[in-house]
């Protein structure tokens, strides 16, 4: 046996002791069936109470590298085998299946935005309704409903379920039973639960080009087949989804990335095209709460007389991205089966949360912050309207978008290496490029979500100076 403990220098004798004795075993210079000192003789040779020694020894023996035999001592456990010699990142080990290797790593998190952040698809945090939530948090907490802080029903709290299905009916004309809802954690679960509900293992699914990437990142790990399907001025081409496809997914109301919305002889095109081919269609119906010209289209939702259409809303841009909140409504023959997958998946959506937005729906709190927000938003669209106009007339083509949190603004060539150089001057941007598969579509997306009216000016005459400097 080769124990040398050593504690000079050391506060916390307990846990150095468990350490010193541990990283022996795990290196090979205590083999198993080594016998340790009693705890009384190891305790003198340390200078330390029996009391540090005996609860460093119980808890290398609850976590399996010691066992106690009664009279016979101490020793180090059979099958405590050293560690591998070669470092844990040098072997080969376990590999994911081809398809994670096309994922693109997550990107960072936003809590560090950039001097001028024009990134699409984050909404005004800073102006969250806190006092409100604040309020209605503690009402949750102090009304002592054991069943918050509990296992949940996998479908989601009944109570924000009945409250959403009545502001879908009278915000979006979606009318949807609560037994039809699912909470989720966000529309990318949705798409997650309605994917292997429906699809096996190379099925064809169809996805807009330019279109939001993690929806077509998402279905390829799970072995189904993508098409990229272009898009138009009217939305999706609906003739140009392959044959077979078993679902597709679009963006009608706000299309994602162009700010296009779908054309009421295309929204009917694509219905029939899913009715006559058996297909799913999943209508992701994000933002369009911030509308500002004209009556909202219908939804596909409330146009589908077939059961074919999964309805999904979130609560990320409305409210905050941190919520984790999202909602499907589903076809009724559907619903059994996507309540159980999402069971399986996480069992259930966070229960505070969820009863707080409850209850800031029941209020009407819902309805006020999104009136207020729509004409933030409004006004920082018609700022950025009309200065892309001044700085960029000769560059850029904004794209007429009604709706929503960002813009998109058209190019006549590739201006990835442009974005990529803003950013590196402070200016976060999308280019329309980083959303095509096939599709050629240049230029850049703005989002007016995150950056203060003030600041819009300021940022789009430092992106000319990013242009100048480059040769533009």
């Amino acid at each position: 046996m080769d124990l040398h403990l050593d504690l000079s220098g050391t506060r916390g004798h307990r846990d150095e002791i468990y350490r010193q004795i541990r990283e022996a075993v795990l290196d090979g210079r205590l083999r198993d069936g080594d016998v340790l000192p009693p705890t009384r003789e190891l305790a003198h040779q340390l200078a330390v109470s029996r009391t540090t020694v005996t609860a460093a020894y119980e808890r290398l023996t609850a976590e399996g590298f010691l066992t106690g035999r009664v009279g016979a001592g101490t020793y180090v456990r059979a099958g405590a085998a050293p560690r591998p010699t070669e470092p844990a990142g040098h072997v080969e080990g376990v590999q994911p299946r081809p398809e994670w290797t096309d994922v693109p790593a997550p990107p960072k998190a936003f809590t560090s935005p950039p001097e001028f952040d024009f990134r699409a698809g984050v909404p005004d945090v800073r102006l969250f309704p806190f006092d409100t939530w604040r309020r209605l948090t503690t009402q949750a907490l102090r009304s002592s409903r054991a069943e918050l802080m509990t296992y949940g029903e996998p479908q989601g709290d009944p109570r924000l379920r009945t409250e959403l299905a009545r502001h879908l009916a009278v915000s979006r004309n979606v009318r949807v039973r609560p037994e039809h809802l699912v909470i989720t954690a966000g529309a990318q679960q949705t798409i997650d639960l309605v994917a292997r509900v429906l699809l096996r293992p190379g099925d064809l699914a169809a996805v807009e080009d330019p279109g939001y990437p993690p929806p077509r990142l998402l279905l390829g790990t799970l072995g189904v087949r993508v098409a990229p399907v272009p898009v138009d001025d009217e939305g999706i081409v609906v003739d140009a989804i392959p044959p077979g496809t078993r679902l597709v997914h679009v963006t009608p109301s706000h299309q994602y990335p162009l700010g296009v919305a779908m054309s009421p002889s295309r929204r009917r095109a694509l219905l029939d095209w899913a009715e006559d081919n058996g297909a799913v269609v999943v209508e992701d119906d994000y933002d369009t709460e911030f509308r500002y010209s004209g009556r909202p289209l219908e939804p596909l939702h409330s146009l589908d007389s077939h059961g074919r259409v999964v309805y999904v809303g979130s609560f990320s841009k409305v409210l905050s991205p941190a919520l984790r909140l999202g909602f499907l409504a589903a076809p009724p023959a559907l619903a059994e089966a996507i309540v159980k997958a999402k069971y399986l998946a996480d069992w259930h959506s966070p229960g505070i949360e969820q009863a707080v937005v409850a209850a800031f729906l029941a209020e009407g709190g819902f309805a006020r912050h999104v009136r207020r927000m729509r004409g933030i938003y409004r006004a920082r669209h018609d700022l950025l309207v009309d200065g892309l106009r001044a700085e960029f007339g000769d560059v850029l083509d904004p794209v007429p978008a009604s709706a929503g949190l960002h813009l998109s603004a058209s190019a006549d060539r590739d201006l990835r290496g442009f974005a990529r150089a803003a950013s590196g001057a402070g200016v976060r941007l999308f280019s329309l490029g980083d959303f095509s598969v096939r599709a050629r579509r240049h230029g850049l997306l703005f989002g007016y979500g995150a950056i203060a009216a003030e600041r819009i000016g300021p940022g789009l005459a430092r992106l000319r100076r990013v242009h100048r400097r480059l040769g533009g």
